[in-house]
């Protein structure tokens, strides 16, 4: 079977692409490491994507989106990885789709116009105290009101107006809840606790392009999100595999941009006067990660076809997916490295933008081991 992106989607990677090398290139990048005290929020970038529709791809036309899939999204994903760009855009645009898939109407109509425009930031808090992305850890009352328990790594905490946290209720079982965050500039990035019983705790990453902390959750308030078409553990499962294919094309994007500078500065280089690109060792190593980043693409590519589709073997081919191109982006940055030769180890050079996010964004949603024992639990038991 043929399967390749659409005129309409090449054309809209495209547009990304043009937009973020036009309006935040590697320099703005820089400014943003640089700056570990800053919320890492370019304000700038962020108001770009929101006019360009990146921030609406996945909310329904009804509440002022684009109505379209995760196909399309990915698409959005891998070019900000190609661009090492920070933001909140993966769980902003997340946080929509938890709405989407199991909100009431009125839960959607509160808050997906707003995510969809950019006035409000949204983010995913899934991962509990236990160490599973399933939100063990965090539990809510006998009321099924009040949340208490700690979410870490949560992405952009600082910056986000809305959370949607995955959490276990009196009797166990998991489900997804909207946390009102409040005014921001009232909630403390270290310790303090802010409005209605929520605290962020700064995570230092060594990956200068996002910015991460611990939710610490206390009697909060929270509102289950009920009445869309999944609830319970399975809203949970689907925002989880969307994570992960979201997070896999972003790895694929650095992964590419990463090996096509390689192979550039390679094909230029010169050592005893021809191209270090002409040596065979050289050649072979290329070639072997041009083959791994492209099954990785196809693969990213055919996990969002199977989640739009409803596709039978979509959990396999999620699985699949996230472990190629969490191998993928790993081999690929690390690679850029060593090939770039003295330089590539240096501050000064990106290489290692593009090696400290793939490091960090490889775990997140299920390791490349995590999904490799899915897969094995999906295929053979």
């Amino acid at each position: 079977m043929f399967f390749a992106l659409t005129d309409e989607q090449q054309a809209f990677a495209e547009t990304v692409r043009d937009f973020v090398a036009d309006r935040f290139d590697l320099d703005a990048v820089r400014a943003v490491v640089e700056d570990p005290d800053g919320d890492g929020h370019p304000l700038t970038l962020w108001k770009g994507l929101a006019d360009q529709g990146a921030l609406a791809v996945l909310v329904p036309e009804e509440h002022d989106g684009l109505g379209l899939g995760l196909l399309d999204a990915q698409v959005i994903a891998r070019e900000l990885g190609r661009a090492v760009a920070p933001g909140p855009w993966t769980t902003s645009v997340l946080a929509a789709e938890a709405l989407r898939l199991a909100g009431s109407p009125e839960q959607q109509a509160a808050w997906l116009p707003a995510l969809a425009a950019g006035e409000t930031v949204g983010t995913v808090a899934l991962r509990g105290e236990a160490g599973s992305w399933d939100g063990r850890g965090i539990t809510v009352d006998a009321s099924g009101e009040r949340l208490s328990g700690t979410a870490s790594p949560v992405d952009y905490p600082a910056v986000a107006g809305l959370f949607v946290v995955a959490a276990t209720d009196a009797e166990g079982a998991p489900g997804l809840y909207l946390v009102e965050a409040g005014d921001a500039a009232e909630r403390s990035s270290t310790t303090g606790e802010g409005a209605q019983g929520l605290a962020i705790r700064d995570q230092r990453t060594y990956d200068g392009t996002a910015r991460v902390g611990a939710v610490e959750l206390a009697d909060t308030p929270g509102e289950l999100l009920t009445g869309g078409t999944l609830s319970g553990g399975r809203a949970v499962d689907a925002l989880m595999a969307r994570g992960a294919v979201l997070t896999a094309a972003d790895l694929v994007g650095g992964a590419r941009e990463a090996l096509t500078r390689t192979i550039d500065y390679d094909r230029d280089r010169k050592q005893f006067g021809v191209p270090v690109g002409s040596f065979q060792a050289i050649k072979h190593t290329m070639a072997d990660l041009h083959v791994g980043v492209t099954m990785a693409e196809h693969a990213v590519l055919f996990a969002a076809h199977a989640l739009d589709t409803d596709d039978p073997g979509a959990a396999i081919a999620v699985a699949v997916a996230k472990a190629k191109a969490a191998d993928a982006a790993w081999a690929a940055t690390g690679a850029m490295i060593q090939f770039f030769g003295g330089i590539g180890f240096t501050w000064e050079h990106e290489a290692h933008f593009f090696y400290k996010r793939a490091r960090r964004r490889a775990p997140l949603f299920g390791s490349a081991d995590e999904h490799r024992e899915r897969l094995a639990a999906l295929t053979m038991d």
